[in-house]
C-alpha cells in the first residue's frame, strides 16, 4: 500500500516532531476537538428533535442515524474546518446528512430554525439533496453507491467543459466522496473505479468510513487488503489509517508489538465487543483466551496502562485522529485518484458506540442530557453556536470565509432551432435520422452543436453516431495517438483528444448515465450549458434507470436515447426486445418521453428536447427509437408552410391526426406510436375498404398526451386540455384501438378521455428471434390484428 512519511498507516507508524505526535503543522488540534464534540452534539440533536421533539400521531417513525453520523464527525471536521477550500466539492454519505447540516450551521450556512426540521415538509431532507436542502449540498446522495461515484463523473464533466470553454469555466479543486464501507458492496462503485480514464483524475479523493458495521450486523470480514488491491490495480493511491497516534505510542513501548498483533488479529466482532466492555475488563479482554499464559511483555504493558488510558487507546482509530486526518488530506498525491480507508467506530462518542444493532437506535432523554453536558451545551438551548471570541468561534468564522463561493454565473442564452429545414423523402429509421440530425447540426446550427456532447457504452457506431463522431471527434482525459489515421479504408475516424465531443465509456451503462447526470449539471455547477445525449440499446435502459433517475433528482438534465427498441428488433430475440420502457418513460419525473415514428417528427422532437436541457427551468428527455425504415410520406405532412408549422407544433405537443376527415364521421379511431405506424395506417385502409371510417392518430409522446389528460382537472378559465382535445375531440366519441411496440397498458389512460370503449394492443410477453412480420403477428400488432380489434369493438 502507498502512504506518505507523515501518515500513520496500517503499519501504525507514528509521525514524530518536536512537540510530539499531537503537533500537526500549525493546526490547533484541541480546538478541532471542541468543534468535533459540538458537531457530534448537533448531529445527534437534529435527529433527536425530529423524533422525540416533534408531535407524531401517524404511527410511522421519523428515523435518522445518530450512530452512522457519529463515525463521520472527525473526518468531516478535519475537512470543513481545515482541509477544504471553496473550489472543492464533496459528496457526503447518506446517513451522515445530520453531520453536514451541523457543520453548515456552525459555518453560518444554515439557520438554526432548520435544525429541528429533519424529514419534515420544507425542512432538511432525509439524505443530502442538492435541489431540496436549504444549505450547501454539493451532491445528492441516498441511493447507495451512486452518490459516491458522482464525484468521479463530476470531475470528468468539469474537465470536459473546461476543455471546451476554457475562458469561461471556473477552476475546480478536489472532488471528494465520503462513503461508508458497506457501499463498497455496490457494483456501481467498481464499475466506475475500473474505467480506464479515471486513473488520470488526480483531483479525486475518496474517504471510506470503515466502521465495519452495516445495517444488520457487524461485518465479519472487511478484507481490507483485497479492497485496497482492487483500487491499486485501477491506478489509485491507497492510504489506510488504521490506528491513531495515541495507541501508536503504546505500540512503541515494550510489549507494543504484541499488542499490535493482538489488536490486528482480533475479529471485527470481538473488537466491537471490546468497545462495549467496562474499562476494568479491557486488559483481560485484550489478553483474550490465553490470559496469564499469553505473552509476558503484553501482560506487563497492559498492567502498566491505567484502565481509562487503555479504554481511550483501543478506540484510537485513524479515522478519529484529527491531527492525522488533517495531515493525510494535505499530503495525498494529486497526480492520480486517492482512496483513504479510515478506520472508525460506529456511534463514536455515543452510548450506542460499537453496539451491533445501533444503526437506527435513538438516544433516550437521559442519554441526550448526558451528551449535552459532555458537549458543553444543553437540551434547553441545543442549537447555540460558539462564542465569537472563542478559539472555536474564530476558527468557524475564518473557515466560513475560506469556503465562501462566488456565485455561479448565469447560463448564457442559446437559440436552438425548431427545425433544420431538410426534406425527408426517403424511408429512413428514426435511429438513422438521429445520426443525420446530429451530423447536420454541426453545419446548420454550430452554436447548438458546440453544446452537444454524446456518450455511449460501446454502441456509438451501432446507434448511428458515426457521422457526428467523424465531424467532432472523441473526447479523452488525455490526448491519444490515432494509429489508424492513415488507414484509407476506415469509415469511423476514432480520434481521441481533449477537443472531441463524444465520450465512450465501454460496456458500462451505469457509468454512462452517471456521466450524463454530471454533464447535465454543468449549467448549475459551472455556469456552462451542455446538451448531453446518451445512446443505449433500449433493452438495457432498465439496467441504467436507477442511476439516471437519481441523476435527474440531483439536478442533472440529459437526453437518453434507447435504440433500437421493442420486438421491431425481431431477429435479436426476446433478450433484446424491450417491453416496459414506454411505461418507464411516461412515469419518470423530470423527464419528457418521446417515441416519434417519422424522420421529420424525430427532428422536431429532438430539437425541442435539446432546447429544454441545461437551463434552470429545463427538463430531461427519453427517446425510444427504432432501426425500422419508415416512409415519411405516410405522415402526410402538409406542403404549405403554415400547415407544416402547425403539424410541427402538434408533434412537439405530443401527437397529431394523420387522417383529415371530419371526426364526427369517424366510426373508430386507431392510435399508434412509433415504428408500428405503417401497420396502423394499413389497418385504417383495410377498414375503409369495408366501408368503415377509421381515424388515425399518431402520438409522438404518450407522456405529453397523458399530461394533457391530467390538465382536464386543472383547467382555469376554460383553457381546455391542450393536445388531447385535438387528438380525441370531446364531442365526437368513437371506439379506440391503441397500438405500440411496448406494453399495451401505456396508452390505457386514453379510455378516460371521452369514456370510449377500447382495445389496447402491444407486447406483454417475451419475444423470440423471428422476422419482423412474424414478430408483429406473434404479439398481435400486425395489420390483421389491428383491423380485427376494431371490428370487434364495432360488433362486426
Amino acid at each position: 500500500m502507498t502512504s506518505t512519511p507523515e501518515q500513520a498507516t496500517d503499519r501504525g507508524d507514528v509521525p514524530s516532531g518536536p512537540d510530539g505526535p499531537e503537533a500537526t503543522r500549525g493546526v490547533d488540534v484541541e480546538t478541532l476537538r471542541q468543534v468535533s464534540q459540538r458537531v457530534l452534539w448537533l448531529a445527534s440533536a437534529i435527529v433527536d428533535a425530529a423524533n422525540r421533539g416533534r408531535p407524531n400521531d401517524t404511527g410511522v417513525k421519523v428515523g435518522g442515524h445518530q450512530s452512522s453520523s457519529a463515525s463521520m464527525v472527525d473526518i468531516m471536521v478535519a475537512l470543513w474546518f481545515h482541509g477544504l477550500d471553496h473550489r472543492d466539492r464533496v459528496s457526503v454519505k447518506p446517513h451522515a446528512s445530520p453531520v453536514l447540516h451541523a457543520v453548515n450551521h456552525l459555518l453560518g450556512d444554515l439557520d438554526a430554525s432548520y435544525l429541528p426540521t429533519l424529514r419534515e415538509r420544507g425542512g432538511l431532507q432525509a439524505y443530502p439533496s442538492r435541489s431540496k436542502d436549504p444549505d450547501t449540498v454539493d451532491f445528492s446522495t441516498g441511493s447507495v453507491g451512486i452518490g459516491a461515484t458522482a464525484t468521479l463523473w463530476a470531475a470528468m464533466a468539469h474537465r470536459y467543459v473546461r476543455s471546451q470553454f476554457p475562458g469561461s469555466t471556473p477552476e475546480a479543486g478536489r472532488f471528494i466522496s465520503l462513503l461508508g464501507d458497506a457501499e463498497l458492496d455496490e457494483g456501481a462503485i467498481w464499475e466506475a473505479v475500473a474505467d480506464p480514464q479515471v486513473a488520470s483524475l488526480g483531483e479525486l479523493l475518496w474517504v471510506v468510513d470503515l466502521n465495519r458495521q452495516s445495517l444488520d450486523r457487524v461485518v465479519p470480514d472487511i478484507q481490507i487488503q483485497r479492497l485496497a488491491a482492487m483500487f491499486e490495480a485501477a491506478g489509485w493511491q491507497v492510504v489506510t489509517l488504521k490506528w491513531g497516534r495515541r495507541i501508536g505510542e503504546l505500540f512503541a513501548r515494550p510489549g507494543g508489538e504484541a499488542l499490535r498483533r493482538r489488536m490486528e488479529s482480533m475479529p471485527n466482532e470481538e473488537y466491537q465487543r471490546l468497545l462495549r466492555a467496562d474499562s476494568s475488563e479491557l486488559a483481560a479482554r485484550v489478553l483474550g483466551d490465553q490470559g496469564d499464559q499469553g505473552d509476558p511483555a503484553l501482560r506487563d504493558l497492559l498492567a502498566a496502562v491505567p484502565a481509562a488510558e487503555l479504554s481511550a487507546a483501543v478506540r484510537d482509530l485513524g479515522g478519529h485522529d484529527l491531527g492525522l486526518l488533517v495531515d493525510t488530506f494535505a499530503a495525498v498525491d494529486d497526480h492520480r485518484p486517492t482512496v483513504v480507508f479510515a478506520y472508525t467506530v460506529k456511534g463514536r462518542g455515543l452510548p450506542t458506540e460499537g453496539h451491533p444493532n445501533n444503526h437506527s437506535v435513538l438516544l433516550n432523554a437521559t442519554q441526550m442530557q448526558a451528551l449535552a453536558e459532555a458537549s458543553g451545551t444543553s437540551l434547553d438551548d441545543p442549537w447555540v453556536g460558539f462564542a465569537p471570541d472563542s478559539p472555536a468561534g474564530r476558527l468557524a468564522a475564518r473557515r466560513a470565509a475560506d469556503l465562501a463561493r462566488p456565485p455561479v454565473s448565469e447560463v448564457g442564452r442559446l437559440s436552438v432551432p425548431a427545425e433544420l429545414g431538410h426534406e425527408h423523402r426517403k424511408p429512413v429509421s428514426t435511429q438513422a435520422a438521429l445520426g443525420r440530425l446530429l451530423a447536420d447540426l454541426v453545419r446548420d446550427a454550430p452554436e447548438t452543436a458546440a453544446r452537444v456532447v454524446t456518450c455511449s457504452p460501446d454502441v456509438a457506431s451501432s446507434t448511428n453516431l458515426g457521422g457526428w463522431i467523424n465531424k467532432t471527434g472523441v473526447w479523452s482525459v488525455a490526448e491519444r495517438r490515432d494509429w489508424f489515421a492513415d488507414d484509407a479504408e476506415r469509415l469511423l475516424r476514432w480520434s481521441e483528444s481533449q477537443s472531441g465531443q463524444h465520450i465512450e465509456l465501454g460496456i458500462a451503462e451505469v457509468n454512462t448515465v452517471g456521466l450524463l447526470g454530471e454533464l447535465g449539471a454543468t449549467w448549475s455547477r459551472w455556469g456552462e450549458r451542455l446538451i448531453p445525449i446518451g445512446t443505449f440499446y433500449d433493452p438495457f435502459v432498465g439496467r441504467a434507470l436507477e442511476p439516471w433517475s437519481f441523476g435527474l433528482y440531483a439536478g442533472g438534465q440529459s437526453i437518453l436515447v434507447g435504440t433500437p427498441s421493442g420486438v421491431t428488433l425481431a431477429p435479436e430475440g426476446g433478450a433484446h426486445q424491450s417491453v416496459s420502457t414506454p411505461s418507464i418513460g411516461l412515469e419518470q419525473p423530470g423527464c419528457v418521453a418521446w417515441e416519434p415514428a417519422f424522420a421529420h417528427d424525430l427532428e422536431w422532437c429532438v430539437l425541442r428536447a435539446m432546447d429544454q436541457v441545461g437551463r434552470p427551468d429545463g427538463t430531461s428527455a427519453y427517446l425510444r427509437l427504432s432501426t425500422r425504415p419508415v416512409d415519411p410520406a405516410l405522415a402526410r405532412v402538409p406542403e404549405d408552410p403554415e400547415g407544416r408549422e402547425r403539424r410541427r407544433r402538434q408533434a412537439v405537443a405530443g401527437g397529431y391526426r394523420i387522417t383529415d376527415h371530419d371526426p364526427a364521421t369517424e366510426q373508430v379511431t386507431l392510435v399508434g406510436v412509433g415504428a408500428v405506424m405503417p401497420e396502423v395506417l394499413a389497418a385504417a385502409t383495410r377498414l375503409g375498404e369495408r366501408g368503415i371510417v377509421a381515424g388515425v392518430v399518431c402520438l409522438t409522446s404518450p407522456d405529453l398526451v397523458w399530461r394533457s389528460f391530467q390538465q382536464r382537472g386543472d383547467r382555469e378559465g376554460g383553457t381546455g386540455s391542450g393536445v388531447l382535445d385535438l387528438l380525441l375531440p370531446p364531442g365526437h366519441p368513437a371506439p379506440l384501438v391503441t397500438v405500440l411496440d411496448g406494453h399495451p397498458h401505456t396508452l390505457a389512460f386514453l379510455a378516460g378521455a371521452r369514456g370510449d370503449r377500447m382495445r389496447c394492443l402491444g407486447v406483454s410477453q417475451f419475444g423470440q428471434s423471428t422476422s419482423l412480420p412474424d414478430a408483429y403477428a406473434l404479439h398481435g400488432i400486425d395489420v390483421t390484428s389491428i383491423a380485427s380489434a376494431a371490428l370487434d369493438l364495432l360488433g362486426r
